[in-house]
This record gives structure tokens, sequence and C-alpha cells, in this order.
């Protein structure tokens, strides 16, 4: 029972806040490992086991983790660096701010490499060179007054200033993957070179004991600290992109109902249509059938004409031969006629010339 509430809390579904801390976390190491350009939303969506459109709906993209990551670092080395700085003495200031940047790239070596590796366009003024300026400011204060005690020219204190700091923030560069000796020395040889110059080093350097040991606190960790100005901005900037993003969908949603209601009514007008056609082509097949129906009749009435005009030819012709028939026994009867006529008439010159016993004799 106890492991499936474990269970049940391990699938607890993250809060708002709790998402943002986890893709900006998730996103500072990857930053770190790969660089920005190097980095795309979807290994950060995949490396947090949610889907890309999470992460443009909290930051907009890459772009606004970065932003993130980059205000926070910042903010994490500069208040570090403040702190060493609050020393009253110089050479405590020198070698506490030497430390604390030493410090910082000992605890926060991921943030440190996004500083240093990248100037992107994302970070806005929110590069390495912009936090060496703001420090270099810093220290330009403390070297000021120490060129006027000296006699040096307090006008000059800017460009050692940049100096100084450049010189620290290159070696810590260099010490971020050597890692030897020990930051404490490091400080020391740094310190050593910057307050005693090349002809007075110290061959064996130490930090005085106002610093040796020392710890800076640092920031408040950053998912118990309050939003930076550029988080609530970025948070302000969600939010309007996820009422953007709701009401474009509404669009999109109300453009697709109206898509569907036309295309409800193209459909309608389609069988509309095909009615009418449907009715056309059936009136045009009646009128077919009608003519050629009627052509059929035609035909008929013709061939029945056509019948009876033979009909009367063939019986015109059976009378003509019924007529030459009858011409023709009337012929024979007139020629018999005469035969017996002119028979008759041999009779009766025999007789006459012969006497009965002619005709006797004729009759037997």
């Amino acid at each position: 029972m106890g492991r499936v509430n474990d269970s049940s809390r391990s699938r607890r579904r993250m809060t708002g806040a709790e998402r943002r801390e986890q893709l900006i976390q998730i996103g500072r190491a990857l930053f770190a490992e790969k660089g920005f350009d190097g980095t795309s939303v979807e290994e950060i969506a995949a490396s947090a086991k949610v889907s890309k459109p999470v992460v443009y709906e909290h930051f907009g993209g890459k772009e606004g983790i970065y932003a993130v990551v980059i205000d926070r670092e910042m903010q994490r080395l500069l208040t570090l660096v403040t702190q060493a700085l609050s020393a009253s003495h110089a050479l405590v200031k020198l070698e506490r701010a030497a430390l604390a940047l030493l410090q910082y790239i000992e605890e926060s070596s991921e943030g440190f490499r996004i500083l240093v590796r990248d100037s992107h366009a994302a970070s806005g003024t929110g590069t390495f060179a912009s936090l060496i300026s703001d420090i270099a400011s810093q220290v330009e204060d403390v070297l000021a007054d120490e060129f006027k005690e000296r006699g040096y020219d307090p006008n000059l204190a800017p460009m050692y200033a940049q100096m100084l700091v450049g010189m620290t923030a290159l070696t810590g560069q260099w010490w971020l993957d050597v890692r030897k000796p020990r930051r404490e020395e490091v400080a020391a040889h740094l310190v050593n070179l910057s307050w005693n110059g090349l002809t007075g080093l110290d061959p064996n350097p130490q930090l005085t004991a106002a610093t040796r040991g020392l710890v800076l606190a640092p920031p408040a960790d950053a998912r118990t600290a309050r939003p930076t100005e550029r988080e609530l901005k970025e948070s302000e900037k969600a939010r309007e992109r996820e009422l953007k993003e709701q009401e474009k969908a509404q669009r999109e949603q109300e453009k697709l109902q109206r898509d569907q209601e036309k295309l409800q009514r193209d459909q309608e007008k389609a069988r509309e249509r095909e009615l009418k056609e449907q009715e056309k082509t059936r009136e045009r097949e009646l009128k077919e059938q009608q003519k050629k129906l009627q052509r059929e009749q035609e035909k008929a009435q013709r061939d029945q004409e056509k019948a009876r005009e033979r009909e009367l030819k063939e019986q015109e012709k059976t009378r003509e031969r019924e007529l030459k028939e009858q011409e023709k026994v009337q012929r024979d009867q007139e020629r018999l006629q005469r035969d017996q006529e002119k028979a008759r008439e041999r009779q009766a010159r025999r007789a006459a010339k012969g006497g009965p016993q002619q005709g006797d004799a004729d009759s037997a």
C-alpha cells in the first residue's frame, strides 16, 4: 500500500512554478554542456518529459529559458563580488574579490561556463562582458581612492580596474578546467601580481588572515528566491503568449466552424446541382425516348404505307394479269368461234358441191 502512495506522489502533477523551475534547471545543464546554439527546445522538452508546447507556454522558446538562466547567474556572481568589496582595506577587498570569482566558478561551474561561452542576443545585456564591466565599475571606486592616497592620477582608475578584473576573469576561465592549485592559492597569486607587480612578486604569496578560509555566503537558492524582474517579465510574457494562443485557438476554432458551415452549404448546393442535373438528365432521356418512339412510329407508319403501296401494286398487277387472261380467253373463244364458223362454211360449201351423199359420207 505504501508503494502505491509513493508512486502516486511521484506521479503528482507539477504546479506551474515547479514545472517552470524544472525547465530552467534542465535548460541550465544543457546550455552549459552544449551552448545556446547547440541546445534545442526538443532536447529541453524531452529531458523534462513534456511536450514542446509546454516549453513554449512557459518561456516562448529556449531564448526565454536562456535569459532567465543568464540573469540568475549574473545576479549570483554579482552578489558574491559585492560582498567581497564590502571589506574596509583595499588589499582585503582585492583578495576577497578574486576569491569570490573563484568560489563562484567552483560552486557554479555550469553557470560560469554559460556566462563565458555564449554572448547570445537572447541574453540582452546579460553577457559576461557586461558583467565584467559592472564588476570593474565597483573596483574602479576602490582603485580611485587608493590612487588618491598614493598620489596617482585617479582618472586612470577605470583603465586599471579593467586590467585587474580582466586578468582575474581570464585566470578564472583557465582555472575552470584545470582546478589546480586550490582556489585560495590561485587567489593569493592573483593578488601577488596585481598588488606587488612583477618586480615585487612575493615568492610565497599568502592571503591575509582577514581573507584566509573565508567562504562568502552565496545568494539565496533560485528555487526559494523571489523571482527577478526579468523572470517576472518573462512570466508576464508567457501569460500574454498563452492568452494570445488561446485567442488564436478560438479564432481558428471559429474559422474552422465557419469553414465547416461553408462546406456544408457547398455540399447542399452541390447536392442541389446534382439533383438538378439528374432531373435534366431524366428529362433529356425522356425526350430522347419520346423522340425515338416517335421516330419508330413514323418509320412503322412509313413501312405500313409502303406495304400498302406494294399491296396495291400487286393487286393492280393481279388485276392486269386477270384482264389479260380474260382478254386471252375471249380472243381464244373468238378464234374458236371463227374456226367453227369457218368449219360450218366449209361444210356448207361441200354440201353444196357434193349433194347429200357427200354429206352423208362426211357425216359417216
